[in-house]
Parts: C-alpha cells; structure tokens; sequence
C-alpha cells in the first residue's frame, strides 16, 4: 500500500518549477570588461559566476572554471583581457515554469552545471546543479518525514 491509497490528503504528485527554487542573485558584466574587474563584481555579490552581455543582450557565461582554464591555466594577463575572450556562449537558459525535472534534463544534455532563468527576454535569476540537488533532497525528507506522521 503505498502513501496515497493511506490518506486522500496527499496529492497525486508535487511539480517544483524553476521559479520555486531560482536564486535572483545574477551578476552581469559588459563584454569589454577586463576579467580582473569581472572578478571584482563575482567577488562583491558572492557569485561564482556572471552573465556577459553585449549591446544589452545577454551573449554568454564565465564561470569559475572559465577563468581558470581560459585565463589563469594559459598565462593570459586578466588585467587586459575582456571576458567575452573566455565566455561560453551561448547562454543556456529556462523559463521559470519549467519543472525542476525539465531543468535538471537540460543541464545533463548540455553538460552545464547552471541555467540562466528568462521570463518576458530578461534574466530574472539562475539555479545551479548544486541547489537543485539540494533542493531535492530537502523536498525528499520533508516527504518522507510527512508519510511517518500519517
């Protein structure tokens, strides 16, 4: 007998969307900046990424790793270097009514580690592999603690 057939209270399935569980928190930079002032803004808004965006329109994403391997691990002098030299692009994005499941799908077919969230040609926020991750696991236990109490 599973949970449902126990108590008619519960639902036939619970559906997190994006919008739920996106972080509002995006930095963006113009695509002339040099990736030490880039770093600077990361460093300010306690992010580990930013949007680069060119004529207003987001064009691409420079993550941790980019710098890394794009900047640091090749010898280039970040002082001089703009970041849209080392962004990915394009920008893989969601919109906020999307299921986490959606999401979760597009980051495994795309091999990216976030999505940028877009409603109405706007950046309105972004979820990261590790929160979802986490985000489900809380959604997990809280469940399973529910069907204890039943």
């Amino acid at each position: 007998m599973n949970l449902r057939d126990r108590d008619p209270r519960v639902s036939m399935g619970i559906t997190l969307r994006v919008k739920d569980l996106m972080e509002k928190n995006v930095v963006t930079v113009d695509s002339d900046t040099t990736v030490t002032d880039a770093m600077k803004e990361m460093l300010k808004a306690n992010v580990w990424s930013f949007v680069v965006v060119k004529r207003g329109l987001p064009e691409g994403v420079v993550t941790e790793r980019d710098l890394i391997r794009r900047c640091f691990a090749k010898g280039l002098v970040p002082e001089r270097l703009p970041v849209e030299k080392i962004m990915s692009s394009p920008l893989i994005t969601i919109g906020p009514d999307a299921s986490i499941r959606e999401a979760m799908s597009l980051m495994v077919e795309k091999d990216v580690r976030r999505l940028f969230v877009v409603e109405n040609g706007r950046i309105v926020g972004r979820v990261t592999q590790g929160h979802l991750f986490e985000s489900t696991l809380d959604v997990m236990s809280s469940l399973s603690s529910i069907s204890g109490e039943l």
